[in-house]
């Protein structure tokens, strides 16, 4: 489960920003995961829960925001939505496609007590 090598590194980003604003705990942490940014939301939720046990962020919700994949066509010009990963063009057949959204993974928001 490597998604809690990426709450680790989401919680060193945290802290930092925690840091910089004095800060003394986090209410709410809000993300934007892509269809293909490699996390299981899911689990991504669970290691977050794991982690944040005796941390700033101890009584902290994680929201996540799901992003689909889009894609658009090099050949044809079309912008669709995949939710199959079938990385085929649904108008002309091409797989001469490029990817617009769906890969990241971004820190939204989060809440904090100053």
């Amino acid at each position: 489960m490597h998604e809690l090598s990426v709450v680790a590194n989401l919680f060193e980003i945290l802290e930092e920003k925690v840091r910089e604003k004095k800060g003394t705990k986090i209410f709410s942490v809000k993300l934007q995961v892509g269809a293909l940014a490699g996390v299981v939301p899911e689990m991504l939720m669970t290691a977050f829960d794991i982690y944040k046990k005796d941390t700033i962020a101890s009584e902290a919700e994680l929201e996540i925001k799901k992003i689909p994949l889009k894609v658009q066509c090099k050949d044809c010009h079309k912008v669709m939505v995949k939710d199959d990963f079938i990385f085929i063009c649904d108008q002309c057949d091409s797989t001469n496609l490029k990817t617009l959204e769906g890969t990241e993974m971004i820190l939204e928001k989060m809440d904090i007590e100053v």
